[in-house]
């Protein structure tokens, strides 16, 4: 069904054909044309394929006002984001038709690495576009941000009401375990995926451990988290012991859902981080284009 189909299938990858058309009437004038001599952007056929990629980039530019009006009846978003990846890329070969592949240390070259560093990066923006959606479900399991993090809330309130009828230093861990629980922030931070509450579960088995060698000859051997959760389960009785399983149980809990709100913020923060290269560098580009029409005018 149409509905289910990729930006690179829209509509029968109806603007891949079309982007194909296009660049290949321009290669099949180009290898036609005789201007006289080296080829280049000076001769009328110089000119038109100019023309088309001025214009290219310019109603390129056009969709990020268009994905702004969901409203607007000029094409589905999804058609204008598969023209925009094809089309887009088209621009290579017709901009490198329209210099005869001359290229020197010039504007007009500046304006072609532009317009190279725009497209690859839409390169990744595409990537992006297509793979970490489906990583970001995968990585939910169904729940939503917001209901991982009301959970995490919850077990935070939990987890401090419980450890304050333990102990005042236990109490005091899980405390710290929640300030050091520190989700979002900026965008090297959403990028690295660390939420800091892994601190906490090291600093309560420490703790625990710290108890359990005042009870039991511990013979100097460090427990891990499942040898805690031995002890614990064969000291049941104990109420306190009890409290202190339940409180460790809920902290690697929290360390799970935290974790996988971290990712969740990584995997959208590399869905937009490329835009802001992307799209200031678009307007650069759309400078250097107006620059290297104005020079080859006036100055040529």
């Amino acid at each position: 069904m149409a509905g289910h189909d990729s930006i690179l299938t829209f509509a029968k990858s109806r603007y891949l054909w079309i982007a194909l058309a296009l660049t290949g009437a321009s290669l099949a004038a180009y290898l036609w044309h005789d201007p006289g001599g080296l080829p280049n952007g000076g001769t009328w056929l110089g000119y038109t394929l100019g023309t088309i990629g001025a214009l290219l980039i310019v109603w390129l530019m056009l969709f990020g006002v268009r994905k702004r009006k969901y409203l607007d009846s000029a094409g589905t978003l999804r058609g204008w984001l598969s023209a925009h990846v094809y089309l887009g890329t088209s621009l290579i070969l017709i901009v490198l038709l329209h210099a005869g592949f001359q290229v020197g240390w010039n504007l007009h070259t500046f304006a072609f690495v532009l317009m190279l560093i725009v497209i690859f990066s839409g390169f990744f923006g595409l990537y992006a576009y297509l793979r970490y959606p489906t990583l970001m479900t995968r990585n939910r399991e169904s729940a939503t941000r917001d209901a991982m993090l009301e959970e995490v809330a919850d077990i935070d309130q939990n987890a401090l009401a419980l450890a304050d009828g333990i102990d005042p230093k236990i109490h005091a861990v899980v405390l710290r375990s929640i300030q050091n629980t520190k989700l979002g922030g900026g965008v090297w931070s959403q990028l690295r995926a660390r939420d800091g509450s892994d601190i906490a579960i090291t600093s309560l088995i420490a703790a625990m451990e710290e108890r359990r060698k005042r009870g039991t000859d511990a013979g100097g051997q460090t427990a891990t988290i499942f040898a805690m959760v031995d002890f614990l389960a064969s000291n049941a009785n104990d109420k306190q012991t009890e409290a202190l399983r339940k409180l460790i149980d809920m902290i690697t809990r929290k360390k799970g859902l935290a974790s996988k709100v971290a990712r969740d913020m990584q995997y959208q923060a590399v869905m937009e981080i490329w835009l802001y290269f992307h799209v200031p560098i678009s307007f650069a580009l759309l400078a250097a284009l107006i620059g290297h029409i104005v020079s080859s005018f006036f100055y040529w």
